[in-house]
């Protein structure tokens, strides 16, 4: 191999502990919290689904984290040729392929919506989210199936991403990170506030704070267990490819608790900004996905009438909050596949990651226009956009965290597994045996679970 390719393949890595910690939990921190977890939450129980969520984050959630890090660092590679140095010539080498694919994939349709945060503060600018209840369902709707704004505003977020990926781990990936997850944390405490000192707003406190033990049932066993994956970037390669750029001394299973705290932290507050406002105007808690783009700023103009310029801020303020926790994850989703074409392709950073932007943007566009501009992108009953979202969250998100497990816990030689957990025994590794009871069984038959119910085979 000529030197220029060696030069090529060198691997960089994060330059502080504190940047190991932000970036990653970047990876973690995005819709998914801000988002999903406010929706899902509402839907099961409130205090009752954080709870049994904070549970399945710790006994499942850490150590699924954990065994990503140790096969992306021992790997010191993108995920695919990770899993294939650990792999050898065997099948299993095919799961960081799959990872790869699957990061991949989901760049190209989590960058609509996350063009969409884009488009709603630049609407909060220009004075267009006050309205009437139906102004709001109305004008959701309208962007969803514009053929131009959400495009435009996909290949901006893009664009954005390919900007700070360009620049590498260091000067683009932790440097953006260090900005960005402060500048999250300081928004979300703002709004939080301003939330929480609404009048009624102690109902929406209980709601999250108060269990109602009447309200568990497997099904938010399940939905707890399903987003602490999806929250977590678990089986997307994120995690794998972050942790080829950890050192030799990064405490893997401390990295991973510190990360799991922050996703906790930031997905409680993100509760806490969303249903105090709520139920001080009286919405619904279990108001679904459109939670966010249609109910939220018919909270936020109803809780502060009195005050408007207070309620314009705050929705403002939610809005950019939103946009960066979506390009905290879609910087680590991008740098999967850019990680990945660099190493197999012996190309340039600045090469492969605007392959990986102009590829993505394409798959953008499609499912973008697939929401309502042209009816040719439907599929037995299902939009392009709900087809990329059923076959990476519901089918490759359980099957690779799935294989990942039994190729962790039944296929690598443990002392190898035990080196990486202990850092080669500089480490006292009190925890390795419970890590790997389990990883080896309780963690397989949880994703199981998971991916049965998601189809509908598990009642």
């Amino acid at each position: 191999m000529r030197k220029s390719e060696i030069a090529k393949l060198e691997r960089a890595n994060f330059g502080s502990k504190l940047g190991v910690i932000l970036a990653t939990a970047g990876s973690a921190v995005g819709l998914g919290n801000v988002w999903r977890f406010p929706y899902m939450t509402g839907e099961n129980g409130g205090a009752v689904f954080i709870i049994i969520y904070v549970a399945c984050v710790l006994l499942l959630g850490i150590p699924c984290m954990i065994s990503e890090f140790i096969i992306g660092r021992s790997g010191r590679a993108n995920t695919a040729r990770a899993y294939r140095k650990l792999a050898g010539n065997s099948p299993w080498a095919f799961i960081g392929y799959m990872g790869v694919l699957t990061g991949f994939l989901i760049t190209g349709y989590y960058a609509v919506v996350a063009g969409w945060c884009l488009q709603y503060i630049w609407a909060s600018l220009i004075g267009h989210m006050s309205g009437s209840p139906e102004y709001f369902q109305q004008y959701f709707t309208s962007l969803a199936s514009d053929p131009v704004k959400p495009v435009l505003w996909t290949v901006i977020i893009l664009g954005i991403t390919y900007l700070i990926i360009e620049h590498g781990v260091r000067d683009g990936i932790e440097r953006a990170s260090k900005l960005m997850m402060p500048t999250l944390f300081i928004l979300l405490l703002v709004i939080v506030v301003a939330a929480c000192m609404l009048p009624g707003a102690e109902k929406g406190i209980n709601f999250l704070f108060k269990p109602d033990f009447s309200k568990i049932n497997s099904d938010v066993f399940l939905a707890a267990l399903g987003q602490s994956f999806y929250s977590l970037s678990i089986a997307m390669g994120c995690l794998c490819t972050y942790a080829s750029y950890f050192s030799k001394q990064t405490n893997l299973t401390n990295s991973a608790v510190q990360i799991a705290v922050i996703d906790c932290l930031v997905a409680i507050l993100a509760g806490l900004m969303i249903f105090p406002a709520a139920f001080s105007v009286g919405v619904n808690p279990d108001s679904g996905p459109s939670l966010i783009f249609i109910t939220l700023p018919n909270v936020f103009q109803q809780a502060f009438g009195t005050m408007p310029i207070v309620g314009y801020i705050v929705s403002l303020l939610f809005f950019v909050l939103l946009s960066l926790a979506a390009l905290t994850s879609l910087m680590s989703l991008h740098e999967v596949s850019t990680a990945f074409f660099q190493e197999e392709m012996l190309i340039t950073r600045k090469k492969a990651a605007l392959i990986v932007t102009i590829s993505t943007s394409i798959i953008g566009v499609f499912c973008s226009l697939s929401l309502g501009a042209v009816n040719c992108f439907e599929f037995f009953g299902k939009t392009l956009f709900d087809w990329f979202d059923f076959i990476t969250g519901q089918i490759f998100l359980p099957v690779v965290g799935f294989l990942t497990c039994i190729f962790i816990g039944w296929f690598l030689p443990h002392k190898l597994v035990r080196d990486e957990f202990t850092n080669w025994g500089t480490l006292r590794g009190r925890f390795f045996h419970f890590y790997l009871f389990l990883i080896k069984y309780v963690c397989p038959l949880a994703i199981l679970f998971i991916f049965l119910h998601q189809l509908g085979l598990l009642k």
